[in-house]
């Protein structure tokens, strides 16, 4: 088990900028991925970025070159910078840990970007 802790939402104008945490619990050294993953009212949760224990990343179309992704193993910590930020990019972002088939998830954090 672990407990992801997500911070660092917030209202923003839009072309602004916010930096997400996600703080695990345990070591996150041995997780095979981290993972941002968004949910807009009324939208399916989606995927926006990943990056795995040996640091591939990837993201989903609407973010890439905004937004980026890094891991911190000795502070057990993931963030998720975000550059430029639209109106359309407003959800409840949330972290997940992937772990031997295992995924785990934080509570979220809100960001509304404003137009």
């Amino acid at each position: 088990q672990v407990q992801l802790v997500e911070s660092g939402g917030g209202l923003v104008q839009a072309g602004g900028s916010l930096r997400l945490s996600c703080a695990a619990s345990r070591t996150i050294f041995s997780f095979y991925a981290m993972c941002w993953y968004r949910q807009a009212p009324g939208k399916q949760r989606e995927l926006v970025a990943r990056i795995t224990g040996g640091g591939f990343t990837n993201y989903a179309d609407p973010v890439k070159g905004r937004f980026t992704i890094s891991r911190d193993n000795g502070k057990n910590t993931v963030h998720l910078q975000m550059n430029s930020l639209k109106p359309e990019d407003t959800a409840v972002y949330y972290c997940k840990a992937e772990e031997g088939g295992f995924a785990y998830w934080g509570q979220g954090t809100q960001v509304t970007v404003s137009a």
